[in-house]
């Protein structure tokens, strides 16, 4: 309750195979828009703990839609004379956090008074945040291109009051020509303790901590790379085992060789899967509810496409533009992207 007060006040204010279970496939998805402003590219959403749904987007705007009564509270974060783009968010119990690409690199918090206060600045002129997520009420993570030899991590331990930047010297370097995307905010992915962060560019790999972002090693993926525009745009975890990745290169979006990874061994090895079968590019992945990891939605920008089968093949439900996806229960998920967003009812 007093997560829905700040957040409200603040807007107000702020104006592999696997044995198979006996699943019925989903053969189509309805879509409902919930959300129509032709002015939004939306590519940050949470869904909170009370069900309700956030997000940020561009021109600074973010907002909080609250299912039960099908309500909006929209308001425009104002800074300087910036034009915040956000595309990352997270939430903890308590509160709301909201995460600015480009430089200055600004991470905006609830406050108690009220307003959004910026508690994290970073104004490295490389400066770019793709996603961010907690782990739990006191600790979380945000990630993002390089500025030095390593990938940009930032951590709270403190509820989001403070956050650290990891040093080079405690994380595995990158390689040339390696960053990550900020198409989805889903390129974070946390069981437990456990965390997987994945890459594209040049080369495409998952860096792994298992204790909460203390201690770091990267594993190669045999997910598609050699240009900036190539690699993992998404994944998401089942369970500590079970994991999906999926991307390619959104230049060439009909292209689908080695742009679908799996693994079932917690990420120490991934393999193709549909390699070479539709879909191409899509920036957001993430498995259905109650599934055991065998049901998976992915959404892009040329449509959104199932899998029953742990990835192995894949049906094209609906050509609809979204560039993230979230599910709420095992049939209904709230999709973003490119003006506004929508609540999706798989059938």
């Amino acid at each position: 309750m007093r997560f829905l007060l700040l957040i409200i006040t603040c807007l107000l204010i702020s104006s592999c195979n696997k044995k198979a279970k006996n699943f019925e496939p989903f053969t189509k998805v309805e879509i409902e828009p919930i959300l129509i402003d032709s002015t939004l590219s939306i590519r940050a959403i949470d869904i909170l703990d009370d069900g309700n749904l956030v997000f940020a987007a561009n021109d600074g705007t973010y907002g909080m839609y609250q299912t039960v009564n099908k309500k909006w509270q929209i308001a425009q974060q104002p800074y300087d004379s910036l034009k915040l783009e956000f595309r990352a968010v997270a939430h903890t119990s308590t509160d709301f956090f909201m995460l600015s690409v480009g430089s200055p690199a600004l991470l905006f918090k609830t406050g108690d008074d009220g307003k959004m206060q910026v508690v994290y600045k970073e104004d490295h002129p490389k400066a770019f945040y793709d996603a961010m997520t907690f782990w739990n009420d006191l600790e979380g993570i945000a990630i993002g291109d390089p500025t030095d030899s390593c990938l940009s991590i930032i951590i709270t331990r403190d509820g989001g009051y403070t956050w650290q930047k990891i040093p080079c010297e405690q994380l595995p370097a990158i390689k040339d020509g390696e960053a990550a995307f900020a198409a989805s905010n889903t390129n974070i992915a946390i069981v437990g303790d456990k965390t997987w962060v994945a890459t594209g560019g040049k080369v495409s790999r998952v860096f792994y901590s298992e204790d909460k972002g203390y201690s770091w090693k990267v594993i190669e993926t045999p997910m598609i790379g050699g240009l900036e525009t190539t690699g993992i745009y998404s994944l998401d975890f089942y369970d500590e085992l079970n994991g999906v990745a999926i991307g390619g290169d959104y230049t060439n979006p009909d292209a689908n060789e080695a742009n679908k990874i799996i693994t079932d061994d917690g990420g120490k090895t991934w393999q193709l899967i549909a390699n070479n079968a539709a879909p191409g590019y899509r920036s957001c992945v993430q498995f259905v509810p109650n599934s055991e990891a065998q049901q998976m939605v992915a959404v892009g920008f040329k449509g959104i496409d199932y899998s029953f089968d742990s990835g192995l093949n894949w049906t094209q439900l609906s050509d609809a533009s979204f560039y993230t996806v979230r599910f709420i229960d095992d049939t209904t998920a709230f999709a973003a992207g490119k003006g506004g967003i929508s609540k999706l009812n798989f059938k």
